[in-house]
């Protein structure tokens, strides 16, 4: 199933190629990062004869972001929203656009319930008029995340903040590093040659 989604991405990518590479059609790889408070540090050491508790609290602060990442100049939105649903994903989208006037864009993502709602699906047919789209979605198959590079993206922000996790002492400073390391381009582009869906596109 993961090679047929694969498949069905590249052969449309590829079909699009000129307007692709001219910048009249801009790939966007799209997807959600959760952070939870006291999630900084996810690993430890012990001894595996002994049982070890680790207290929780039932309530922890978090925080939802939305993020694209341009498969072909590596550029990467982020903003952030209490949580993921139909209003967050097309609020995200129309920011988005509004960056990115005249340009139309293509949607790479997974097909969380948001993606797929009738809030959202009536939203993009008040943008698409026939024809003369603005924004079309391509979803990656059910549970790959793997195949989305931009989870490479949330994987090397969140192994920054395991590093630091001991000058992590407030959930505000955890999300402003997070925010400073996508902001200010930190992580590595992650190699689309390496991604079935993208790699025609390079």
């Amino acid at each position: 199933m993961v090679q047929t989604h694969n498949q069905m991405i590249s052969d449309w990518l590829t079909e699009k190629s000129l307007d692709i590479q001219e910048g009249k059609i801009r790939v966007l790889a799209v997807d959600e990062c959760h952070l939870l408070s006291g999630d900084i540090c996810g690993r430890g050491w012990g001894n595996r004869q002994q049982r070890r508790e680790v207290e929780m609290d039932n309530y922890r602060a978090s925080q939802t972001y939305y993020g694209a990442l341009d498969c072909i100049s590596g550029e990467m939105f982020l903003s952030s929203y209490s949580t993921a649903n139909s209003s967050s994903t097309i609020e995200f989208v129309k920011q988005i656009q509004q960056m990115n006037p005249g340009v139309k864009l293509v949607l790479v993502w997974d097909g969380a319930s948001y993606h797929r709602s009738q809030e959202f699906r009536d939203f993009l047919t008040q943008v698409n008029q026939g024809d003369d789209w603005q924004i079309h979605c391509l979803r990656f198959a059910p549970y790959a995340p793997q195949e989305n590079p931009i989870e490479n993206v949330w994987g090397q922000a969140k192994q920054l903040l395991r590093q630091l996790h001991q000058r992590c002492r407030s959930f505000k400073f955890t999300k402003k590093l997070f925010e400073l390391f996508i902001k200010y381009r930190l992580f590595t582009v992650p190699n689309l040659a390496t991604y079935d869906a993208f790699s025609t596109i390079i």
